[in-house]
């Protein structure tokens, strides 16, 4: 089908709706993907031979090269057009996924991985960037971004039931194999319903400098955080490239300053309301891949709950992630400030949380876990959604892509943050609190309750921490995004020449 262009922001793409589905297939496959494989590791660690020193590179291989190239992958989708990086980064995602799934060693395995991260930095901001630029009416872009948010929040949760299943019943190499068929009906249904609007390419000579400053800075601030959690804060490495992530990545402010066609012109970041959602939304995944791990480890270490079993555990929170994504979200998005969303959301979130301090060896799944997830869900499904809306609200088309990418950045550098962090308050307590009781345990069986009490003492330590952070988290939102009530006209702009001249407005105080 030819690319037709759509000359006016009143002219909305009649397939719009068609090619959500698809776009939000690409977005499932992409989150599923950061839990999915983490169910299937011990599997896959046994059948490769991998040491136990090595295996955190089957999550950090994918983590190093998503976190450290999102920035470059946004700025292609700008200049090769987000359709085209769109099916390409699907194309690639879905071969890197095959190699993983037939890997015979650990080199193998890692270098999949790898690659996969290389083409979901490519595909997951051109897949929030189509939905900035074909959802012009407020109201519509409102439900799209609603369920965009509802697959951003809880694919995480499915990857889990979905891990556990294939783990369980077939194989670990499903885990990887079972991207394939969403890769291949994702790309071909892009590819022929998808018309992106004309004019919102940036054309402009790529920023090299930009380009090499941003993926090394990105790259060694997330192994600082990886190494932290195997290392400890006060590796020498683990220092080193903290140190070398805030040098590059000033030098990447400076560099960006000055050259004519930035990677990331600095106007995407400094805007007021954007700059506060960049923020306040990576706060919030700290806040929530901690949370997945310790809830996990619980169900299934504490519990005795099967691969299946967990995954099952984790449905009210999706079911709250999408009520609170496509309903609340959704419904008021229209009609309240952004900030009367996300604050309040994040709160609700937290009270979920401050409720999981509470956890026992012998807590009840019904009584305590069961309200604490139906809370988060419905506080960070109707926080996302307005958060995922308003980072590409108002950017000119020829940055919705690198806008995006920041989007997808808070994300991942939130997400490596959080379960380094975390784990770390984690395992520091559990040690404190096993070395001070295991002394009065005389018998087998008391010694391992000792270690089962002192294991939940850690996460409800690093939970306390969870909490505190999406406080943070809903007061940055409430301070800094400042955005009204969303005009019900078009929201974003898609004539070429409007968008080299004017930012169009997009709010209403």
């Amino acid at each position: 089908m030819s690319e037709t262009a759509v000359k006016a922001p009143s002219v909305p793409d009649a397939n719009r709706w068609k090619a959500l589905v698809f776009i939000a297939l690409a977005q499932l496959m992409v989150v599923l993907d950061a839990t999915i494989v983490n169910i299937a590791l011990p599997s896959a660690q046994q059948d490769l031979g991998i040491s136990d020193g090595n295996r955190q590179w089957v999550v950090t291989a994918y983590a190093l090269a998503f976190g450290g190239l999102l920035l470059f992958g946004g700025r292609i989708a700008d200049l090769w057009g987000r359709k085209k990086a769109f099916v390409v980064g699907l194309g690639g995602f879905a071969a890197a996924s095959a190699l993983g799934g037939a890997a015979t060693n650990e080199a193998m395995m890692f270098g999949a991985r790898a690659l996969q991260g290389v083409f979901g930095a490519l595909l997951a901001p051109a897949a929030l960037s189509l939905l900035a630029v074909m959802f012009t009416d407020a109201k519509e872009r409102a439900k799209a971004f609603g369920i965009y948010g509802a697959i951003a929040g809880g694919g995480g949760a499915v990857g889990l039931i979905l891990g556990g299943f294939l783990t369980e019943y077939l194989d670990w190499r499903w885990t990887f194999f079972v991207n394939i068929p969403f890769a291949i009906i994702a790309a071909a249904g892009a590819y022929f319903v998808i018309r992106e609007p004309e004019g919102g390419r940036n054309r402009s000579p790529l920023d090299v400098p930009g380009v090499i400053l941003s993926t090394l800075g990105l790259v060694a601030l997330v192994y600082g955080f990886t190494r932290a959690e195997s290392e400890g804060w006060s590796d020498a490495v683990t220092v080193g490239m903290f140190v070398a992530s805030v040098v590059l990545l000033l030098a990447f402010v400076v560099v960006e300053s000055r050259v004519k066609a930035p990677l990331l012109p600095l106007r995407v970041v400094t805007e007021r309301n954007r700059g506060g959602i960049y923020l306040s939304l990576g706060l919030a995944i700290i806040a929530m891949f901690g949370l997945f791990l310790f809830l996990t480890y619980y169900l299934q270490i504490v519990k005795g709950y099967s691969p299946v079993k967990t995954g099952f555990a984790f449905l009210p929170m999706i079911a709250g992630m999408i009520t609170g994504s496509t309903q609340i979200g959704t419904r008021l998005m229209t009609r309240v400030a952004p900030r009367l969303l996300m604050g309040p959301g994040f709160l609700v979130a937290a009270l979920g949380m401050l409720l999981l301090t509470q956890l026992e060896i012998g807590s009840s799944y019904a009584a305590l876990l069961l309200p604490a997830m139906v809370l988060l869900g419905l506080g960070m499904g109707t926080a996302f959604m307005p958060a995922m809306s308003l980072a590409t609200q108002g950017v000119e088309p020829r940055d919705s892509g690198v806008a995006s990418a920041m989007v997808n950045t808070s994300q991942q550098v939130g997400g490596a943050i959080g379960t380094a962090l975390l784990n770390t308050i984690a395992a520091s307590a559990t040690t404190s609190y096993i070395a001070d009781h295991i002394a009065g345990a005389t018998s087998r069986s008391q010694q391992q309750l000792v270690q089962l009490q002192g294991q939940v003492q850690g996460y409800t330590s690093a939970i306390w921490f969870a909490v505190g952070i999406l406080v943070v988290a809903a007061a940055i939102a409430l301070t800094l995004v400042n955005a009204g009530r969303p005009n019900m006209s078009a929201v974003t702009g898609s004539d070429a020449d409007a968008a080299d001249e004017v930012q169009i407005p997009v709010v209403a105080h």
